[in-house]
Parts: structure tokens; C-alpha cells; sequence
């Protein structure tokens, strides 16, 4: 394996009843607090109600964001950003999903940032420091309660870029598996396909002598195959909703690529499909995922043989390591389809009219990835094949 430094300070609180610690976290901070959410859903189930009482035995002063979207758009962080300003913000609590945590995360820099963040996202300007970030997650998927990444979207541009800055870490994250079951089945669907095309982009790799990294890759893997179909079946399952919510959490806190550099080429494939369509992320990478697969699957046809024998139990008696490798892939678009995940981007009406732009947005940077470098051509294949 590679070198590596590890660094990862938010505190995680897990498991029933761990909202109260709102109580003895915020208090560190001050006195006022930007409460950030989306679409009303924290209201509709109580939570809302339960985290304003907490906030109101500390004496917060609450200040309220509402409205972000599943893919956050950069003029709701410059809302933020003027709020936590002109009401002279001390700690951001985001109560929701990854896009909740992503636009807090992005206004927490922002609003120790002179100029415009869009600067930031676009690497034109490193973040200096940030006002403290609290979360109280309530979807399984893009692990942002733990990390410091964030992805963000310019509507007017058409742009969706992941940017990240070790400011952004949460200083604590409240994860209480109750928080989930309200979340309908095809949200629950695409935040699983979420955390395990984490994991793949973090798996499928060329670094010798990862066997620790491999097995952590292939046991949250697993895990999310064996409780997906048990958890789709019965959305009130609070034990499947307290397993997935883990893995969400330990897929992208950094563990998984301890000695590694994962690929990320099929994150940004879908970032372009989304900033062009405003599709769900989960979604576009069900699509995605598996024709990546096959399409790089000669870089490194004994790691996706690997991959199937150990994460889809693949017979390999009698086979090439090829057609195991494919059995693989083929396993995982029908554990896809099993769930309910889409499997083509017609299943969203997108067509071959988008795919030149998307290229376009895409390759915003050039070649990208680390498993198999893309070139604009890999790039309009791999959605031709994904329509």
C-alpha cells in the first residue's frame, strides 16, 4: 500500500436517543445557530419539533434555512453565507440528507471567505476557515455527515463540482437510525447505491498489498446486498435501517482509502448527468456504474474477478477470469434491478440530444480517473451505452 496520513476529528454520536446531546454540543459554540434543512420532510415527522426543543433548553437563538435542494445550488449557499453573516452566526446545524450537509458544509466556508465560493469549488481559492458545522443526519448515503467533502451545483452555469477543505469537517454528527425510517422506499434505494458506489470507487484500484482496505471494501459490500432486500421489504426495520446507516457512514469517512487513491470517474460522469438533468445522484450512479465497469474492466481484470468471487459468491470453475469478472458486473446490475433501481438513462427521458453537453461538463478538467484515465471519447461511450 501507499504512504498515507490519516485525519478525521468529527465526533459521531450513533444509535437511539442521541439527539440530546444536542444539549451539551451546541452550548460549545454560542448562542446562535442557522438551523439548515430541505424540502419540510424534518417537519413532517417530528424531528423538526424535537430538535427546536432541544435547541431552545440551551437558549439558542435559532435562524432558519429551509428550501435546499437534492442537488444544492450555490445561490442557496450565498443565502446561507449572508445570513450566518448579517445574524452573526456561531454553529450551523444541518438536519437532513447529504445535499443538506453538503450546502451547510459549503456555507460554513463560505461565510469565512471574502469572495465569491463558487472561487472555491472551482479551485480558484482555498477555503481558511470555516464556522463551526453540526449535523443531525436523516438519509443513509453520501457519508458527508463524516468527511470533509461537499458537492455543489450552479444552476446558472450548469455545473456540479465536488470541492472539499479539512475546515469542512462536522465538529459532531447525531446518527440515530429512527431518523431514517421515514424516508421512502426509492430514497432509501438510491442512498444504498449511493454507499456502495463509494465503496467501488474506492475498490477498484492498482495499489499491491491492500488486503485490510479490500476487506473493509467487500464486507460493507456485502452488507448492503444482504440487508437491501430485507430493508426494501420493510422500510420500518430499524436494525436494516441502523446497518445501512453504518455503512453509509464508514464508506466515505476515509477508512476505505487509507494506503489507496480511489478513481472518482464515475461520480463525476453522474455530476455532469445531474447538473444537466437535476436527476437523483443514487440514480444516476445505478446507471452508470455497471457500464464503467465494463467498459474499464481490461485495466485490471483480476480485481473485478476478485470483486465477484468475493463480494457475489461467483463460481469460477471452468470459467476465464474474463467471464468471471462479467458475471460480477452482470450480478450487480441485477441486485440493482432487484432493488428498484433505474438501469437506463431513458428511465429518466434523457436521450442522445444531452450527451455532447454533458461530455462537455464532464471533462471540465480533462481526463479524469485513477483506474482507468477517461478521455472524452471513454466518456460519450460509456453514456451511449448507459441510454
Amino acid at each position: 500500500m501507499n504512504n498515507f496520513a490519516f485525519y478525521n476529528p468529527t465526533t459521531l454520536y450513533f444509535g437511539s436517543g442521541q439527539l440530546e446531546k444536542l444539549t451539551t454540543e451546541v452550548p460549545q459554540y454560542g448562542k446562535n445557530v442557522l438551523l439548515v434543512y430541505g424540502g419540510g420532510s424534518i417537519k413532517q415527522n417530528g424531528l423538526y419539533d424535537n430538535v427546536l426543543t432541544l435547541l431552545k433548553q440551551v437558549d439558542a437563538r435559532v435562524v432558519e434555512l429551509s428550501g435546499v435542494e437534492p442537488n444544492p445550488r450555490l445561490t442557496t449557499v450565498h443565502r446561507g453565507v449572508e445570513l450566518c453573516r448579517s445574524e452573526h452566526i456561531d454553529l450551523i446545524l444541518a438536519v437532513g440528507g447529504g445535499s443538506v450537509i453538503d450546502c451547510a458544509k459549503a456555507i460554513a466556508v463560505g461565510a469565512k471567505y471574502d469572495g465569491d465560493f463558487w472561487d472555491i469549488v472551482t479551485r480558484k481559492a482555498v477555503g481558511t476557515g470555516a464556522l463551526p458545522l453540526g449535523t443531525v443526519l436523516t438519509i443513509a448515503a453520501t457519508g458527508s455527515e463524516m468527511n470533509s467533502g461537499s458537492v455543489i451545483t450552479n444552476w446558472e452555469t450548469k455545473e456540479k463540482l465536488g470541492w472539499g477543505s479539512p475546515h469542512a469537517y462536522p465538529k459532531f454528527s447525531i446518527l440515530d437510525p429512527a431518523h431514517t425510517v421515514s424516508l421512502p422506499a426509492n430514497h432509501t434505494v438510491y442512498g444504498m447505491v449511493d454507499i456502495m458506489s463509494h465503496v467501488f470507487e474506492q475498490y477498484f484500484h492498482h495499489v499491491a498489498n491492500t488486503p485490510v482496505q479490500d476487506g473493509f471494501c467487500e464486507t460493507i459490500l456485502r452488507t448492503v446486498i444482504e440487508t437491501a432486500p430485507r430493508l426494501v421489504n420493510n422500510l420500518q426495520d430499524l436494525d436494516a435501517r441502523g446497518t445501512i446507516l453504518y455503512c453509509g457512514t464508514m464508506a466515505l469517512n476515509g477508512v476505505l482509502s487509507m494506503g489507496i487513491r480511489g478513481d472518482w470517474a464515475t461520480h463525476n460522469l453522474e455530476h455532469a448527468v445531474s447538473a444537466v438533468h437535476d436527476i437523483p445522484h443514487g440514480g444516476g450512479l445505478a446507471i452508470l456504474f455497471p457500464n464503467w465497469m465494463t467498459h474499464t474492466l481490461e485495466a485490471n481484470v483480476a480485481r473485478y474477478k476478485q470483486f465477484a468471487q468475493r463480494v457475489f459468491n461467483i463460481d469460477a470453475t471452468g470459467k476465464t477470469d474474463r467471464q468471471v469478472a462479467e458475471e460480477g458486473i452482470a450480478a450487480l446490475r441485477q441486485f440493482f434491478n432487484s432493488i428498484g433501481a433505474p438501469s437506463r438513462l431513458a428511465d429518466y427521458d434523457i436521450d442522445d440530444s444531452t450527451i455532447e453537453l454533458m461530455a462537455d461538463k464532464a471533462m471540465i478538467y480533462g481526463d479524469f480517473g485513477n483506474f482507468k484515465k477517461l478521455t472524452r471519447q471513454d466518456v460519450v461511450e460509456i453514456y451511449r451505452m448507459s441510454l
